[in-house]
């Protein structure tokens, strides 16, 4: 059972599913409420959006079938439009008046970094942050009743950039977005080029959602860098790819992206975007449990998920399996014991969650595909090789988080 609500500033889209009787009364209100907190109309809509929410309610259905059948379990979706103002708004109504026990995606760092403060108020509310990129959320922002799923800024940057310097690069030109996760992805990067021995010959930014790079590109150009890194994401990635090709900066320069999402790749093409290196969280090839929530993903949504939104499956459904164990969906119950299970879905295998709430797993570095290696559609990726989760994130003994000091 389906049902859609959409207001005038939000979209509101609701999916209740239900399946035999009610849950254990331990469950609040009889019910599991599963907020996605999400870009859906502005840049990252595609990266994340609806088909986060699709995989939200892919992982329900899943549960349903195995681990949580009887139990009621409701999917809320809600449009935040890049607004901190808007999606804390959300939030509160969501902690205080719709009762939702998770947020889930919460992409749009400031946003996710608010929510994270609400929660330290509501201890019983999960924070699945599947979404966002800002490691303060596993350092100063950190919550005893949140997750960072996926990515941070450093597991790409690091990577990234120690990939940029095997291949001969020394030097460098960030192109970065002028907001919190631009700016964070920057400086992660900065510091890994120069561990990596890669000089920094400068950097741009630029406003989020802008059409034209053209000022910022000629600058680049004109660095005389060995590479330029794109520290941006969603359509600001797409158009400054497309642009820095007709600029003509692939003939001498190296083009990098530092965070780039399937569908970043068939928006740019792959005549464009051809050869480009990236780090993702999810390589949708890697065995036959990743190529089975592929293809279940596609079969709801009509392609392949990117990064965040298989993701966004992982999360909900590792929630929901813990919600089902302990017949329970207070937070400080059911985060505890998913820090004790580890994580092992169709997307994320032998996954384990630190004392400063970050998930870590192996990351991939992949490479895109040229138009005679693509054999199907969305076959735009090469696995080059796999990083070690530990490898990929920061280190424990550099969080910041109090948690990690109190010993929880």
């Amino acid at each position: 059972m389906r049902a859609w609500k959409c207001g005038a500033a939000v979209l509101g889209a609701f999916a209740a599913m239900t399946v035999g009787a009610a849950s254990a009364a331990s469950i609040s209100d009889d019910v599991v409420k599963i907020g996605v907190l999400t870009d859906v109309t502005g840049p990252y809509g595609d990266v994340v959006g609806e088909g986060a929410a699709a995989a939200a309610r892919i992982a329900v259905d899943d549960c349903l079938a195995k681990e949580c059948a009887g139990m009621k379990i409701e999917v809320m979706l809600a449009d935040h439009q890049n607004k901190p103002d808007l999606g804390l708004t959300i939030a509160r109504r969501w902690i205080d008046v719709d009762k939702v026990d998770a947020f889930l995606d919460v992409t749009n760092s400031a946003i996710a970094i608010g929510v994270a403060n609400l929660l330290k108020g509501s201890p019983h509310v999960a924070g699945l942050f599947s979404g966002p990129g800002t490691p303060k959320l596993t350092n100063e922002a950190c919550v005893p009743n949140g997750i960072h799923w996926m990515y941070d800024t450093y597991s790409l940057a690091a990577s990234s950039i120690r990939a940029l310097g095997a291949t001969g690069a020394k030097s460098v030109y960030f192109l970065a977005a002028d907001y919190e996760f631009g700016q964070q992805l920057q400086r992660d990067a900065a510091d890994a080029a120069q561990t990596n021995g890669i000089r920094v010959l400068g950097s741009s930014r630029h406003p989020l959602n802008t059409p034209d790079f053209s000022s910022f590109l000629l600058t680049a150009q004109t660095s005389g860098a060995d590479a330029v890194a794109f520290a941006n994401a969603g359509n600001d990635t797409i158009n400054a790819v497309k642009q820095a090709a007709e600029f003509g900066l692939t003939q001498n320069q190296r083009l990098v992206a530092l965070l780039m999402m399937l569908t970043d790749v068939h928006s740019i093409g792959l005549s464009q975007a051809q050869g480009l290196m990236y780090v993702t969280g999810f390589y949708s090839d890697l065995n036959d449990r990743t190529r089975s929530f592929t293809q279940k993903f596609t079969k709801a949504f009509g392609r392949a998920p990117t990064m965040t939104q298989a993701a966004a499956y992982s999360a909900a459904y590792s929630y929901l399996k813990s919600v089902a164990a302990l017949k329970s969906d207070d937070a400080s119950k059911v985060i505890p014991d998913l820090r004790a299970k580890g994580i092992d879905d169709d997307v994320i295998q032998s996954g384990r969650i630190r004392a400063d709430g970050r998930l870590v797993h192996d990351m991939y570095l992949v490479q895109v595909k040229t138009p005679t290696e693509s054999k199907a559609a969305w076959d735009y990726e090469k696995l080059v090789r796999t990083v070690p989760g530990d490898d990929a994130f920061a280190p424990l003994e550099k969080s910041t988080c109090p948690l990690v000091k109190a010993g929880r």
